[in-house]
């Protein structure tokens, strides 16, 4: 899924995971899945690619910090996140990578499972429903299908016996997929996408019934999490918990998406010269001059982090009518997020390329925001969900959109195929490709997590 930092949605409500547009690349998810029912499959595979996320309640710009280091706040940029998320130092921590682990299989499931239900209902044959991909670990045979937990968990697949050699299908026969009119084709492949995106908005409902809806409340300022010891600002007395009022006298107004920017340009643009800030401290207002040390390329750093100054609350709808007016408006304001962030990764794909990470990094993540709250469990199954949905309706190979994109060229032939060797190359490199992506991805953030560095 791709999951990157974008502006927060048009959305009246705040959510616990936000994408949010940072000035430097982090991280972020994007599960990918692959299909071909010409391959006798629609796959599934899991990867996360970012070009900056957060698991947040707001936007942060860390302009002091060293490249590589993780802020200790709960809420550190998602790379740190995911390399600390892996904590099994008690049950509270193993219990939180389970219920991850168990929120990401349950994505893909449901994923599958509409295009397992969108052929069966229209009685298509199906002969294969798995969770994971290569050797089989367990499985089940019933009503002519085999259902199989598989030792590669990068996604899953639903296989159908089109082109399987081994099936005493005949290869006429009207209920094969390949075989059925270009609209049953259609529903199938897209089942799966419109089974994430209804899943997303039940989890959003369901969260808006029991815990309610997390909203900001903005103030006037900037908020200060953290102060690097020994940097400017704490040797001129910036404190963590502060919130910058005004910069040289130039009042803060309430948060706006580019309020922390305006604060570290001028930071910036004043290496070794004295900048007054006015300061909120409990019940006090004060000024202090704080003077930037100089970074390598001449620009000024204090030491700081720096978020909007937001304060999140809750709100619970009073009857049904409510509930669905709040879940539709954080649906809405969390696809725009997600669509947001896409866009922003392909137009800067040379530099987000390599923040790709897989599965290994997605349950980091979320075993990190289920330590912190099931508020930010409940937004985590819906960004994945979303993310699901939005990656797969792309027309690349190795995708349901790619899938799609050939059978809408056969409908523009008047029916006529693609050759099915050009259809199967087509397909089997995207699906061969993005695999090896995703093994190369669980072996490399398997080695980035704290506890194996530890043990090299």
């Amino acid at each position: 899924m791709l999951i990157n930092l974008s502006s927060c949605p048009p959305s009246s409500s705040s959510s616990q995971i936000r994408l949010l547009r940072t000035p430097k690349a982090l991280i972020s998810e994007s599960p990918l899945k692959p299909k071909s029912h010409f391959l006798r499959s629609l796959s599934s595979t899991i990867l996360w690619s970012s070009s900056s996320p957060q698991v947040s309640f707001h936007r942060r710009n860390e302009f002091s910090f060293d490249k590589g280091k993780c802020p200790q706040s709960r809420s550190a940029n998602s790379r740190c996140c995911a390399f600390s998320g892996f904590d099994f130092g008690g049950f509270e921590g193993l219990q939180s990578v389970l219920e991850a682990a168990a929120v990401l299989t349950t994505i893909i499931i449901v994923h599958e499972s509409g295009h397992f239900l969108a052929a069966s209902l229209q009685g298509i044959h199906v002969s294969k429903f798995a969770v994971g991909f290569g050797p089989v670990l367990a499985k089940l045979n019933a009503n002519n299908v085999e259902y199989s937990i598989r030792a590669f968990p990068l996604g899953g697949f639903v296989g159908f016996p089109d082109n399987d050699p081994e099936s005493d299908i005949p290869l006429d026969d009207e209920n094969l997929l390949k075989n059925r009119p270009v609209v049953d084709r259609i529903i199938v492949v897209s089942a799966g996408v419109i089974a994430n995106l209804i899943f997303a908005y039940v989890i959003i409902f369901v969260q808006v019934l029991s815990v309610g809806l997390p909203i900001q409340e903005a103030f006037p300022g900037v908020l200060v999490p953290e102060v690097r010891p020994f940097s400017a600002a704490s040797r001129d007395g910036l404190l963590p918990g502060d919130v910058i009022l005004s910069v040289n006298r130039m009042e803060l107004s309430k948060t706006g998406p580019s309020l922390v920017s305006e604060v570290v340009d001028i930071i910036k643009k004043n290496p070794k010269r004295k900048v007054l800030l006015k300061i909120e401290r409990g019940e006090r207002d004060f000024e202090i001059g704080v003077t930037p040390d100089e970074n390598s390329d001449g620009t000024g750093k204090i030491g700081v982090q720096l978020s909007p100054n937001v304060k999140i609350a809750k709100v619970m709808p009073n009857n049904l009518l409510q509930a669905l007016n709040y879940t539709g408006k954080e649906f809405v304001g969390l696809s725009s997020n997600v669509l947001d962030s896409l866009k922003q990764t392909f137009l800067n794909f040379s530099q987000s390329a390599d923040k790709v990470s897989g599965p290994v990094a997605i349950i980091a993540v979320g075993a990190e925001v289920a330590r912190s709250n099931i508020d930010g469990l409940y937004q985590f199954a819906a960004v994945l969900n979303l993310n699901l949905a939005v990656i797969n309706l792309l027309p690349l190979p190795a995708l349901d959109g790619g899938t799609l994109a050939l059978i809408l060229i056969e409908a523009a032939r008047g029916g006529r195929k693609l050759p099915l060797e050009l259809e199967q190359q087509i397909m089997s490199s995207g699906i061969m490709f993005v695999i090896l992506l995703g093994i190369y991805l669980v072996v490399r953030d398997t080695l980035n997590l704290d506890f194996i560095k530890d043990m090299l």
